[in-house]
């Protein structure tokens, strides 16, 4: 039998479907928010942590 998902937009959380034409999205609206956060740079990506601290090898990473 086929688990059937319940799925719900990231921006109003109201129940969508993945047939939808604005899926994940419940509406243009919510899609057109989604973009207004990335392009205002409400949503960021991290770098990956540097270590600073000392190598216990000795060996800088400034040697390679």
């Amino acid at each position: 039998m086929a688990r059937k998902l319940k799925l719900k937009c990231p921006i109003c959380k109201k129940p969508v479907t993945s047939q939808d034409a604005d899926f994940p999205f419940c509406g243009e609206r919510c899609r057109l928010i989604d973009l207004g956060k990335w392009a205002s740079g409400a949503y960021v990506i991290s770098s990956p942590v540097q270590d600073t601290g000392e190598d216990p090898s000795g060996e800088s990473d400034e040697d390679y």
